[in-house]
């Protein structure tokens, strides 16, 4: 068992690595491997135990185990079933009998790797992070990739000056690592002394002008503290030092923006959308903030189309936004037609085939609006809206029974929503006279009226 550290980047004015979770790995050692000079009873009850933990019967494996106990015949055979038990006391939250049975393996076997590793795992589990500082502190000398959990630790506690003590020691030994690097800054952040943090990184930058990713951390640090004049100038510094970094156009790009130099933004951006360093959802977010842009200096919409024609060839997600941005501006033939694009490349979006489908039934393209509508209803057969929307595009092609089929089955669906029960029951009411039963159409416009809407 290891626990390390795990963290996710965030990329948003450069990149700062920030901590997510600690996560663990069990192993299956044994303190002396397997039990020695058994008895048939012990060996019988032992291995029960570790197949009923296996198929995570941990009281059945409890069990055999006090059953295998009760067999045992020497100091390492009742080893190695306190060790089990308090693995299996440990799945099932009994914290205070595991600890007690690691303790007796502790006792009789000394300080053992894997004992200690399961202990640290037990404390981990219950947040007890001041107990797990010195089961680290034994695993140490036995494992030293146990360094960097002993500095987590520490941050985890909030004895932030030994965290750097020990991150400083591990970098003179080991050299810099992601890791604690995140792990300083996470530091610098907690206590607020974002000058310090700016200090560390200026000197590392001093130390290596090409290291991309100092560079960006620097830019964010900056950001955060709304110095965007030098958050700006060590943007610029990285193109120049490094004139092939796409990220730093992340930065860039808003700088560009704020002051208004959408020439360089647009240059930027593009870097943005065709970098395979970019995650996709950091290049919607880059996008949004143009169409905002765009939004306010419409003379750029142009370059608008541009970008999205060449950053949606894979993903219908691009053109939902652009469709979005036609949308406020009410120009509806313009959002339809972006929309219809979209949902080609992207079936699943919920989101954008409500949308293309509202549009379509806007603009009586109600033969379209079927189509697409049974399509969705295949992948989405429990909305409710999709029902009414097919119903609403079948009224509008005369087709009264598919509408009335679809207007059914969608009633059923409805979760507490009073005006679209209503809209369903106007659709069922047109769709029956059509079909020319005056008696259902009056039912059904009967319950229209009759539903109460909220203020």
């Amino acid at each position: 068992m290891r626990i390390k550290i795990k963290y996710i980047l965030i990329i948003f004015f450069g990149i700062l690595f920030l901590p997510n979770h600690a996560w663990s790995q069990e192993t299956e050692n044994l303190p002396n491997s397997e039990p020695e000079n058994v008895t048939d009873a012990f060996q019988e009850n032992f291995f029960e135990a570790l197949k009923q933990k296996g198929i995570e019967n941990y009281e059945l494996a409890l069990a055999a185990l006090n059953k295998a106990e009760k067999a045992a015949n020497s100091d390492e055979n009742k080893a190695v079933v306190y060790f089990e038990m308090g693995k299996n006391h440990t799945y099932l939250k009994q914290y205070a009998e595991a600890e007690e049975n690691f303790n007796k393996v502790l006792k009789s076997q000394g300080d053992r790797l894997d004992v200690l590793e399961q202990f640290y795992e037990l404390y981990y589990q219950q947040r007890e992070y001041e107990k797990s500082i010195p089961m680290v502190q034994k695993l140490i000398p036995l494992d030293e990739d146990y360094k960097e959990d002993l500095a987590n630790l520490f941050v985890l506690t909030k004895q932030y000056d030994k965290a750097l003590e020990q991150l400083d020691e591990l970098d003179q030994v080991w050299g810099e690592s992601d890791i604690r690097n995140a792990l300083r800054a996470q530091i610098y952040r907690a206590t607020g002394n974002t000058e310090g943090a700016i200090e560390d990184l200026e000197q590392k930058i001093d130390n290596n002008p090409k290291n991309e990713k100092e560079y960006l951390n620097l830019i964010f640090l900056y950001s955060e503290q709304g110095n965007k004049e030098k958050a700006f100038e060590a943007a610029k510094n990285l193109l120049k030092n490094n004139p092939k970094s796409e990220l730093v156009h992340l930065a860039l790009y808003k700088f560009y923006l704020d002051e208004g130099n959408a020439t360089e933004a647009i240059k930027s951006m593009k870097i943005v959308f065709t970098s395979e360093e970019v995650d996709k959802e950091t290049q919607y977010k880059v996008l949004g903030d143009f169409i905002q842009f765009v939004n306010e200096n419409p003379q750029y919409e142009t370059e608008l189309a541009e970008i999205v024609n060449q950053f949606s060839v894979e993903n219908g997600r691009v053109y939902e936004k652009l469709g979005d941005y036609y949308a406020t501006k009410n120009r509806k033939e313009d959002a339809l037609n972006a929309y219809e694009k979209g949902i080609v490349q992207d079936p699943d979006n919920y989101n954008l085939l409500k949308n293309t489908l509202l549009f379509q039934i806007d603009f009586k393209k109600y033969e379209a609006a079927v189509k697409l509508s049974s399509e969705g209803l295949e992948i989405f057969p429990a909305q409710a809206l999709l029902y009414l929307l097919n119903g609403v595009a079948n009224n509008g092609l005369q087709q009264s029974e598919a509408a009335i089929e679809s207007l059914e089955i969608g009633l059923d669906f409805i979760l507490e929503d009073p005006k679209m029960e209503r809209d369903f029951y106007e659709q069922l009411s047109l769709a029956y006279r059509t079909k020319g039963d005056t008696q259902k159409a009056k039912m059904y416009a009967e319950k229209a009226i009759a539903i109460v809407l909220p203020n």
